[in-house]
């Protein structure tokens, strides 16, 4: 992969976390494609770039609230010359609600290039667990 690929890809990541840190939907869906697919990490499915501003949106309202984030690009390689594929490290401080505490993740992205640009068409979201250990929300279910 060319300097400049991987570059154009790192600036994409660094957007995403800008708009995170900065709680601005519109801004962190801006780079996904119109009709881009973005699974978070409860599972949920969202297409197209509206429904990813408007879960986005929610998200920061209400338990992602005043969260940060530092994202991290762990690898990204060209599936052809205008298909990357790309796996980025997330750690999310998070102050209050039921995901209080640092939480980490990885995403996989596939991006598309079109007209020199290139775009999320795919983003796939996995949190990270200690082995043997429960999701935070899911404490309760043991009771």
């Amino acid at each position: 992969m060319a300097e400049s690929e991987r570059v154009a890809v790192e600036a994409i990541v660094k957007q995403l976390e800008s708009a995170w840190n900065a709680m601005d939907p519109e801004a962190f869906a801006a780079p996904f494609t119109e009709d881009a697919d973005f699974v978070n990490i409860a599972g949920e499915h969202a297409r197209g770039r509206p429904a990813i501003v408007a879960g986005h949106r929610a998200i920061f309202r209400d338990f992602y609230a005043d969260s940060t984030a530092k994202l991290t690009l762990k690898a990204v390689r060209l599936l052809r010359p205008d298909v990357a594929l790309a796996h980025v490290h997330s750690a999310l401080a998070v102050p209050k609600g039921p995901l209080a505490g640092r939480n980490t993740a990885v995403f996989s992205m596939v991006l598309t290039k079109t007209d020199d640009q290139w775009g999320i068409a795919a983003f796939h979201n996995t949190r990270q667990m200690a082995r043997g250990k429960k999701p935070a929300a899911d404490k309760d279910l043991d009771s």
